[in-house]
């Protein structure tokens, strides 16, 4: 196993800047799943820690050995595609033993490896099969059984469920995170679904035009997004915004008080008069059908059933309308006037720009 470092990677596709100059450290033993939109950039970032790639500027190490002036077959690396890559005409044993035949390992060995792969993948059942007769799920199973029976130093996997039907995605991530946790590998999985990267990844590095905008734990970034783009993004649906908040001074403190917030707070630098946006997340705002201390009238404009028999509320609060999730006994429940709640210790603030601010709520 090794760390990737890259350092000061940029690569240029004409004037269309793919990469922009990144910094980073992932770590070993960790899958660290490059999460995006289409184009940010993961894909280019993958192929070039890989070496399918040329960067334009900057490096990349596998431990202290910088890799750039390897071929891929040199980089110690196994790969496993959007598409199943399976020998036809051989069985799923011969599938997974055919690259250590080729390195030459003995009889005990490939067996050992063999025994040890099919174990973790739960592809017993399957050995003596053609590849031929398997389905698309079991194929890629194949494919990752015999990348991991190579014992490279790193595992690169470059969104390996898309072609997956939805029944056998569910099995292959169940199986993705047991073999995962048991070789404690250092692995870069893309992907461009969020519960595939809160499921599967022990860090996520969040991607936009290029840049890794956050690289953090799952519940970190959920929790606790670098800028509203990370709160949109994470989360279905994602966080709530409330823009144009006007900031007031309150007795030496800052203060936000309105028809909806009335949050007291400070902050390191001088925000007097400043206009920011206030996030939450959906199911951080309370619904009633009666009014308390602290809530807001609102009104259901649309009701819809979710994943997990949850509801997913529309509710309209004056100018604004804001995506709340509920119980399906609270849903079931409720009228059409309702009362919120937004808990001040689940807001998140940040500037019109979009940025992150760190600012400590004044308990009431």
């Amino acid at each position: 196993m090794a760390e990737i470092t890259i350092k000061n990677l940029t690569k240029m596709f004409s004037d269309f800047k793919a990469l922009n100059n990144l910094n980073y450290t992932f770590s070993t033993g960790e899958v660290t799943c490059l999460l995006g939109p289409s184009g940010c950039g993961k894909t280019t970032l993958l192929r070039i820690i890989a070496g399918l790639l040329d960067q334009t500027e900057g490096e990349v190490f596998f431990g202290d050995r910088c890799v750039d002036p390897l071929k891929p077959r040199d980089r110690k690396i196994g790969m496993v595609f959007q598409y199943p890559v399976v020998f036809s005409g051989l069985d799923v044993y011969r599938n997974i033993e055919l690259p250590l035949l080729i390195a030459k390992l003995s009889v005990k060995e490939r067996r050992k490896r063999i025994e040890e792969v099919v174990e973790l993948l739960s592809l017993q059942d399957s050995l003596k099969l053609m590849v031929n007769e398997l389905d698309n799920g079991t194929r890629q199973k194949v494919s990752v059984a015999r990348e991991v029976a190579r014992q490279p130093e790193i595992l690169l996997f470059d969104e390996p469920m898309t072609n997956i039907d939805a029944t056998n995605k569910l099995e292959f991530k169940r199986t993705f995170k047991v073999m995962t946790e048991n070789l404690n590998q250092t692995i870069i999985y893309v992907t461009h679904d969020q519960t595939e990267a809160m499921t599967l990844g022990d860090k996520i590095a969040l991607m936009k035009d290029g840049d890794i905008i956050q690289y953090e734990k799952p519940r970190q970034i959920y929790a606790n997004p670098a800028n509203t783009f990370a709160g949109w993004f994470l989360g279905n649906p994602g966080m709530n915004f409330f823009s144009n908040q006007n900031v007031i001074t309150s007795n030496s403190m800052y203060a936000v008080k309105n028809d909806i917030f009335d949050l007291k707070f400070k902050y390191e630098k001088n925000i007097e008069n400043a206009e920011i946006v206030l996030g939450i997340r959906p199911e951080d705002i309370k619904v009633l059908n009666k009014n308390e201390p602290g809530a807001i009238k609102g009104k259901i404009v649309k009701r819809t059933i979710v994943i997990g028999g949850q509801y997913l509320l529309k509710v309209e609060i004056g100018d604004a309308v804001c995506s709340v999730k509920c119980s399906d006994s609270t849903g079931f429940g409720l009228e059409k006037n309702v009362y919120i709640r937004l808990p001040a210790n689940k807001i998140s603030f940040f500037t019109l720009k979009g940025e992150r601010m760190d600012c400590k709520l004044s308990a009431k």
